[in-house]
Parts: C-alpha cells; structure tokens; sequence
C-alpha cells in the first residue's frame, strides 16, 4: 500500500480519475446486478409477474419511484449496466496504461537527468552495471508493481459490489462466505511475504549479475588472450544461480496461491449450497444468485491477493531505483549560477591542494595558462596531470586554493557557460555507432554539416571523411571500429573544434596512437596553436616539441619548466602571473 500511495502522490490526477471510474463502474455493476435476481425469479418460476414480491433492492427502488419492473426493463437494466461498467473500466484501464508507460519513462528520464547532473565525485564510485541495470530493467519492473497494485484496488471495488448485492440476497451467506474469504487470505499471506522477499532478492542479484556482465563484456578481449574465458563465465555461472534460486522462490510463491485457491473455492462453494438449501431454505432463484455472487467474493479475493502479491515482487525494483535516483540528487552538481566568464587573460591555479581521499594528489601548486598559449603537462602516471584538467573545467574542486579564469574564481561563474568555452578530446575515443556527422556534432541542432566539414577540416579530417562511400553520413561503426585510431582520433578532435572553443584540452589524447598517426595529430594541433588556449597531457615528448612551454609535475607539483626553466614554479598566484608576462 505504501508503494501505491507513493506512486498516487507522484500522479493524482490520473490516478484520481483511475479511482473515480472504478468507483463508479462498481456502482453501475450493483446496480445491473440487482436486477439479476428479480429475472432469475421469473425464469425459475414462469408464472410469476416480475417484481410481484419486494425482495429485491432494484425491484423496490423502481417501484418507489413509480416505474413498473417489467421483466424487458429489468433486463434492459442489466445488459446497459454491464456494458456501462465495461466501458468505465476501459476507460479506467486506459489512464491505467498510460500512467505504467508514464512511470517507466519518467523514472528513466528522471535518473538520467540526475546521473548527467550529478558531481563527477559521484561517477568515481559507481559501477557502470548497477547504473546499467538500474536504467534498462527496474523502471520496467517498477511499473508492473503499479500496474498490479491498481488491479487489486480494481478488484478490491469489484469484491465489495458482489459482497453489497449478495448482502441483499443473503447476509448470513453473504458474512459467512466473507469471513472464510478473508480466512484464506490471510492463510495465504505467508507466500505473498515469501515473494516480497523473493522480489527483494532478484532485485539484488539482478543488479550484481549486471555489474559483474558490464565488467566481463569490457575485458573480453584481454580473457580471451589470456585464456581466462572459462574463469570468467565460472563467476557469472554462479551470480546466475543466486538469481536462479531467487526467482524460483517467486514462482512457487505466486502459483502456489493460484494453484490451491480455486479447489479450496470449490470445496467452500459446495458446502455453502448445501447449507442454503438445507438450512435456509431459500428459493431457488435466491440460491442461484448467491452462488454467482460468493463465487465470484471468493475468486475476486484470490485475484486482489494474486495481484497484490505480484505488486509486492516488483515493486522491490521502484524502492531500489529511487534510492539511486535520491543519491544522485544528493550529489546535484551546481552548474548554472554566476557570471558569464569572458577568458581573455588567463587560467590560474592559486595556491591549490587536492585530496583524493587520504591521498594528497596537488601540493599548493600555483601555475598560470596564458590565453592563446600551447602548454603541455608532462610527469609519471599519478603525478596530478589529469586532476588539473579535471579542476580547471570545474569536475573536481580544489581542497585548498582556487582556480582563476582572469583573476576571478571560477566559483563566481557559471559552470554551465565555461564549459560550453571548452572543447575536450579524452584519452579513450568515444565514437558512437552513428553516422560521422552524428559523432561530430553529437545531434546538436545548433550544427550543421558546414559546420561539420569546418570541423573537420581543422581537424584535418576532411579528406578521408569525403573520400567514405556517404561522407558525413557515413557509419562508422561500434566505437568507431571502421576506422584507423589517427582518423577516430581526428573525429574526436573535430567534435571538440565544431563548437568553436577558447580552451581546448587533450587528456592523453596520443598515447595510444602508432608514431605516424601521433605524428599527424601534432602537426594538426601545431596548426591550430593562437586559435584558442591549447591545454596538453601527455607522457609522449612530441607533444611537448610543439609547445610554448611544457610543465613538468612530479607529486603533486611542477618540478620544472622545460621550455623556459625553473621560472614558472612559483609560490603564489601573484609571483606566477609576473612570471610568465601576465
């Protein structure tokens, strides 16, 4: 229950319309339905006038309100009412569908928009499975949980029409067959409890088998070379197991109740009929109308528990889908406030330390990048290259010190703008399974193919782009995989250029490249030196070779200058910016 009210609060204007035609087609049911009972009257006893006793509500009802019970008027009455109910509950179920496919599309927009605002903190410690799993199968799962939570509520209206139309017929009947009704139900309850536990667990196992799949499939290829293969599926063989186990557990929960509800129906029924036509002596007719009514009680419990028992499965993956949703919120980066920066002097580190953890990466490290210039960051792996890019375009913060775009903080600007200044080739090319005009302007409608083929001409692109079989529309395959590294390499480049950027940064964006494509991409990068501040990171030296200067780190500190000497390795922000003329 406290999963649908929830999901209520979250939608309440469909979910009060949902309630609204339930209730009323519940109504229009009643009301059909006590006209059952007057024309089973008549065809039991072919000599009696319809409505000549006042034993039934309707009977009565229309009689009070001067209108003749006719055995046409009363069926008439029947048939509109339950084609009235019919189309309440076509209705009810439409709002019902649209709401499922609504829930399972909002969740999955909801944590994307979450995930891709969150601080990129956050990402460093999230498996790529678990965000996998959680945006591909519990938005699915969390909608069934509401979509068999409204069936039970659907039924639970449906149970209470037959229940107030049997009272009429029969209350002794009526509470005795409830009472045994509700004695099921709660015999029962030990499996629905079973399957919520169940559910909880393949939710579970689900999320790990995801994460342990991402993991395997990303290091296939170095299992295979090194004939780890068998390892690798023993692991997955396993987690596939405790799924297994989980989900068996469900199934034997679920149709056990499915299994031993209807003989224990029959049974009930049976000895119900009995009773009425040995101890009540009711008429014919009365009997036959209050075997109709208990029998349908009785199943409609067992569809509200069947239901609410498969709500109680699913709807383990909407706690847990919220809860990564709710901390990703929770890690809400501030990207959009403060001034528009400018940059036409310079980008600074003040004085700045960073703590990955208990680890110190920068130790009150103070550089400046003159606007315009080519400096490349060279030094060891783990010497802090990579977390000055990460601090300048504001993912990581400084824990001590700040980083400056013309003398200002960048915390006095906004995030969102400065990043839009940036363009940013990383070590890993990131090719989509698209077209080149695709990779290069990524769908952006602010592009078009001139500004492609701009792009890629400055990049150096363009000629083995226009020689493909389509050009810009050519595919270029699973992350690229058609082409050479120098050309994917080349691509990733053009994406950063198109946009037109002051800064453009490359993470090691070589080193996985052979000395002839290595090569080309220096030639294209020395091509594009006074065009915009160019920021380098490299292990390679012919990155530096192109350079004005290059920074040598080494712990966490510039140990030297390479191009112009020890000069630039200054104390404070002041000093630095004497240093280099600014």
């Amino acid at each position: 229950m406290r999963f649908l009210l929830h999901v209520g609060r979250a939608y309440p204007a469909r979910t009060l319309l949902t309630l609204l035609a339930l209730v009323v087609a519940g109504l229009v049911q009643a009301v059909s339905l006590s006209a059952l009972l007057p024309v089973l009257s008549v065809a039991t006893n072919p000599g009696r006038v319809a409505g000549a006793t006042d034993d039934s509500v309707l009977v009565n009802v229309l009689k009070h309100g001067g209108i003749e019970p006719t055995l046409s008027l009363l069926l008439t009455l029947l048939v509109a009412g339950m084609m009235t109910k019919g189309v309440l509950v076509l209705f009810a179920k439409r709002h019902v569908g649209y709401t499922v496919a609504q829930i399972a599309t909002d969740l999955r927009m909801r944590l994307l928009r979450s995930l891709v605002e969150a601080r990129w903190n956050y990402f460093l410690h999230q498996p790529v499975g678990t965000l996998t799993n959680a945006m591909a199968t519990e938005p699915k799962r969390a909608s069934s949980a509401y979509l068999n939570g409204t069936r039970s509520i659907a039924l639970t209206i449906e149970t209470l029409v037959y229940v107030a139309v049997a009272l009429t017929v029969s209350w002794h009947a009526t509470l005795i067959a409830l009472a045994v009704g509700m004695i099921l139900m709660l015999s029962f309850g030990r499996l629905v409890r079973a399957a919520r536990k169940a559910g909880r667990r393949q939710t579970k196992r689900m999320k790990s088998l995801v994460r342990l799949m991402t993991d395997t499939l990303q290091s296939v290829k170095a299992f295979k070379a090194m004939g780890l293969t068998d390892r690798a599926i023993a692991v997955l063989e396993k987690e596939t197991g405790r799924l297994n186990k989980a989900m068996r557990r469900e199934v034997f929960s679920t149709e056990a109740v499915s299994a031993l509800y209807e003989p224990m129906i029959v049974t009930l029924v049976a000895v119900g009929l009995y009773f009425a036509l040995t101890e009540l002596a009711l008429p014919l007719a009365n009997i036959l109308v209050l075997v109709v009514l208990l029998v349908r009680v009785l199943a409609s419990l067992g569809k509200v528990q069947s239901s609410h028992q498969k709500m109680a499965v699913a709807e383990s993956a909407y706690w847990s889908l919220l809860e990564t949703i709710q901390n990703a919120e929770r890690a809400h980066e501030l990207a959009g406030d403060g001034r528009i920066p400018v940059f036409k002097h310079s980008i600074a580190l003040d004085r700045v330390s960073f703590y990955f953890g208990p680890k110190q990466i920068l130790k009150d490290l103070s550089l400046v990048l003159p606007a315009g210039s080519f400096t490349t960051l060279i030094g060891a792996s783990g010497a802090g290259k990579t977390t000055i890019v990460d601090l300048i375009t504001g993912l990581l913060q400084p824990t001590d010190g700040q980083i400056l775009i013309d003398r200002a903080s960048l915390e006095d600007f906004s995030l969102e703008a400065w990043r839009g200044m940036i363009g940013y080739v990383p070590q890993e090319v990131l090719l989509l399974h698209d077209t080149v005009l695709h990779n290069v302007t990524l769908g952006d409608p602010a592009f078009d193919q001139a500004d492609a083929e701009r792009a890629l001409r400055a990049a150096e692109a363009w000629d083995f782009v226009a020689a493909m079989p389509e050009g810009l529309n050519t595919i270029v395959g699973e992350r690229g995989g058609t082409l050479s590294g120098g050309q994917r390499q080349r691509l990733c480049i053009a994406r950063a250029l198109v946009r037109r950027p002051r800064l453009l940064i490359l993470d090691e964006a070589t080193s996985a490249l052979d000395p002839h494509s290595e090569a080309a991409i220096c030639d294209t990068l020395a091509a594009l030196r006074g065009q915009m501040t160019i920021l380098a990171v490299s292990h390679q030296m012919r990155l530096a070779s192109i350079a004005d200067r290059v920074l040598r780190l080494q712990d966490g500190v510039v140990v030297a200058t390479v191009a112009e000497g020890p000069a630039s390795v200054t104390p404070g922000i002041g000093e630095a910016e004497s240093a280099t003329g600014i």
